[in-house]
């Protein structure tokens, strides 16, 4: 099965978001077609997590896992760090007080 480009991926995903009236931002912006993702949500209490897209060894599918989460200035320093090891990588920031981020839902995977 063939995979997503990174920048459809985001796009679809944004406009996943904009259908329930939740804010997102693309933060980073990195490699088109295969630049990984991560997804901040920031719930705008000062506290945020992050999300990365890992392999889950066990069903053989790709799901996406929480990363970090605690403040949003440790979550921002994580970031950091990830984006200098990958500079092809891409950063969305969610901001949502309810914590909803859609990334379980069907076709998001």
């Amino acid at each position: 099965m063939a995979r997503l480009t990174a920048r459809f991926w985001v796009d679809a995903y944004l406009a996943r978001l904009r259908v329930y009236d939740i804010p997102a931002f693309v933060v980073a912006h990195g490699d088109d077609t295969g630049g990984a993702v991560l997804v901040k949500l920031a719930t705008l209490d000062g506290n945020a997590v992050l999300f990365q897209k890992s392999f889950d060894l066990l069903s053989g599918e790709r799901a996406w896992v929480e990363m970090a989460s605690g403040s949003e200035r440790d979550i921002d320093a994580s970031v950091s760090k990830q984006r200098g090891f990958d500079p092809d990588l891409w950063v969305i920031e969610v901001e949502d007080r309810q914590g909803r981020h859609l990334l379980h839902d069907e076709g998001l995977s």
